[in-house]
């Protein structure tokens, strides 16, 4: 009974038909035709029954190992190799990797299953709140989902930083950068590397952060134009014509937000086994790597024309993906920003100049478009003071009439009278 209990579904039913067959209940040539077998698997079938009695019915070869079982000393090679050289890789990206690095051919989940047998652990994909999907945009460049993700993309071999990425909504292209930090210069260099690579989007996908979106007070113009508050990178964009979106959630943009969460799984773990330690290596590292990555994972847009705009004749993308920053011309010609002094050496008939601090870390102090020529004061001279007067303090003497002046009402001796008296 435990036999029987112990085959399978197609097993047993195979073993009712052919027990019909042994007992002339049905003839050889109706059970193949039930079974879907040949008169001649059949006439095998019930021989052996008749031989070995309802376990010849299971196949000769179960419980046997394969004929294409992978050797045990290739299964500990490579789970030495999962344990040291790719530790913390999931089973996707290493079975790429053994494949990649020693030709080693081994499927993911049979990797997952050795993983799970020999209690190796690996990030697993979490589950995930349900979401309404939305449609890709049909054309490549309708519009780029833009962020910085903070992470420590060198494994402690330096100081985190942060990875302004970019992913267009419609092919899953990918472009990214490394940066110090996330602020308007960096989103400024890497939208300017962008545009000269693939020219400018019709628009961009990003959250509310301070450098995407602006935060002070509505000036004059701003109110009369019935405008929000723009930042220096949205002002930027808005002269190039490129139209923000702020997402009101992360994952509103999950596209990016999923790339970086991609990123800080397989991209960290390639700087690993290449010794990526700099920023700048990093980004030499992100030239080779992201091609062959947007082969891999790029989907095809839906509709194949290309709405990324060239960059027009004559613009000068350094003049506008700049810091502007409007300052009062003091009457000596000097200019304080960021608490340095500019000395002017031209003679200006105006109250206030432009300083751009541009991209590539050059400064630039302008009126009405026209480069000033000046030298950075190293220290301003501190301010004389006045000398401070001594003032000379007066003791009254005791028969001063202040020591003896009386409240009205209060009692008075006869020599406080005598000097009063004197006094009046």
């Amino acid at each position: 009974m435990e036999d029987i209990l112990g085959m399978s579904q197609r097993d047993l039913k195979r073993l009712h038909i052919i027990r019909k067959a042994i007992e002339k209940g049905l003839k050889q040539r109706e059970a193949a035709s039930l079974l879907e077998l040949s008169e001649r698997q059949i006439r095998r079938l019930v021989r052996r029954i008749r031989k070995e009695s309802d376990q010849g019915i299971v196949h000769r070869s179960r419980g046997k190992p394969s004929h294409h079982a992978i050797a045990g000393r290739l299964r500990d090679k490579v789970l030495r190799f999962c344990r040291t050289r790719y530790a913390g890789f999931n089973p996707t990206l290493a079975s790429e990797k053994l494949f990649e690095k020693h030709k080693i051919k081994i499927s993911r989940e049979t990797l997952r299953q050795w993983f799970v047998a020999a209690g190796i652990a690996y990030d697993q994909r979490k589950t995930r709140p349900h979401r309404r999907w939305r449609e890709r945009r049909a054309h490549s460049g309708q519009m780029v989902q833009m962020d910085g993700s903070h992470h420590d993309w060198f494994e402690g071999r330096r100081e985190p930083c942060v990875l302004m990425g970019y992913i267009d909504d419609a092919s899953s292209r990918v472009y990214a950068r490394f940066y110090e930090y996330e602020g308007t210069l960096p989103a400024m260099d890497s939208f300017r590397r962008y545009a000269l690579k693939y020219g400018l989007p019709q628009s961009v996908y990003l959250d509310r952060h301070a450098t995407y979106k602006g935060r002070h007070a509505l000036t004059i113009e701003e109110e009369l134009a019935n405008r929000l508050p723009a930042s220096q990178f949205g002002r930027a964009l808005e002269e190039l014509g490129v139209h923000l979106i702020h997402a009101q959630s992360a994952p509103a943009k999950g596209r990016i937000e999923r790339l970086f969460k991609t990123f800080q799984d397989r991209l960290v773990k390639e700087m690993r086994l290449k010794g990526v330690k700099t920023i700048p290596q990093g980004n030499v590292f992100l030239e080779s790597y992201l091609p062959g990555f947007n082969r891999r994972f790029g989907v095809e847009p839906l509709d194949p024309s290309d709405l990324h705009r060239p960059l027009p004749e004559r613009t000068d993308l350094d003049k506008i993906l700049c810091v502007r920053t409007i300052h009062a011309l003091r009457n000596d010609f000097t200019v304080v920003h960021e608490k340095k002094f500019y000395q002017i050496q031209e003679t200006l008939r105006t109250k206030d100049v432009t300083v751009e601090e541009r991209t590539n870390g050059s400064l630039l102090i302008t009126h009405k478009g026209r480069s000033l020529r000046y030298t950075e004061i190293a220290r301003r001279p501190a301010k004389i003071k006045p000398p401070r007067k001594i003032r000379r303090i007066v003791i009254p003497p005791k028969d001063h009439p202040w020591r003896h002046f009386r409240l009205p009402g209060s009692p008075q001796s006869e020599a406080q009278k005598g000097v009063l008296a004197g006094v009046l």
